[in-house]
């Protein structure tokens, strides 16, 4: 073949592929589930932002930025996690695996952030083109800031909860093999789904507030609007959507790391075969 990738590119493009595989897979298969949980998330309530009506509004956002926003983040998460175990000893292995998960999702939430906007105000039936337009470009600034800050407010220590545990379980059933050895594919689709259920549920009230400043206009931070909404509506507001939220991501996360890791491998083959 004519297309070949340097060692050093293909720590990048490799990952990215094979992220971008999976990332679409899970966002169009699952895409139901994330937009009852948006409804749910929802601060004019789950019948007013459309029921179960429409629950396909939003999918060409979300089906654009999935490749490149899985694929980025599994780009950065994999450098960084060569460079760093490099560097580092094998006890300090759970610290690599945070520092690569946070600088993923740092990267990955730039390219994010307007789709992921778009897509959950149409979820939610927030069709708010005219209203925006009689916003300043300072405001609509400060929206986009506030909602990329929600947005790493989330995902990073989603992060830093999913990944050292997808790390650990792997460990775990790989224990007694050799390291290298290749896991079969459901059982790092289960370890994928467990690790994202358990920390789909810690992170359910970090989601909610994510979810009411992307609807709104994101005049409020995050910890402003974590504070508004438990105030005025409670403690359980903060796990709206929990259900669905946990069912989409354990669901996902099984999907997920079983087309990543057999993409990689399959990525990587096609590498060596090029060399």
């Amino acid at each position: 073949s004519s297309l070949r990738f340097s060692d050093n590119m293909a720590d990048w493009w490799l990952p990215l592929i094979a992220g971008g595989c999976a990332g679409t897979a899970v966002d169009v298969i699952l895409f139901p589930l994330d937009t009852i949980k948006t409804r749910l998330q929802s601060g004019e309530g789950f019948v007013k932002a459309g029921g179960l009506r429409g629950i396909y509004r939003g999918l060409a956002a979300a089906a654009i930025v999935s490749a490149p926003g899985a694929g980025t983040f599994f780009a950065s998460y994999e450098f960084a996690k060569k460079k760093l175990s490099g560097a580092s000893p094998d006890a300090w292995a759970p610290g690599v695996h945070m520092a690569s998960a946070s600088f993923g999702e740092l990267m990955s939430a730039v390219v994010r952030v307007p789709f992921e906007v778009r897509k959950q105000r149409q979820q939610a039936g927030v069709h708010g083109s005219a209203a925006l337009s009689n916003l300043s470009l300072r405001a609509r600034t400060v929206g986009l800031v506030h909602s990329y800050l929600s947005l790493v407010s989330r995902e990073v220590p989603f992060a830093l909860i999913q990944y050292p545990l997808y790390e650990h379980l792997k460990k775990l059933a790989r224990a007694g093999s050799p390291s290298d050895q290749t896991l079969p594919g459901w059982e790092l689709s289960l370890c994928g789904s467990l690790a994202g259920g358990v920390s789909a549920a810690i992170t359910t009230p970090l989601d909610v507030v994510k979810t009411r400043i992307m609807l709104s206009h994101g005049a409020r931070g995050t910890l402003a609007t974590l504070a508004h909404i438990f105030r005025t509506e409670g403690i359980g507001a903060l796990f709206a959507g929990i259900t669905p939220r946990v069912m989409w991501i354990s669901i996902g996360g099984a999907v997920f790391f079983g087309v990543y890791e057999r993409a990689l491998i399959m990525a990587r083959q096609w590498h060596e075969n090029t060399r």
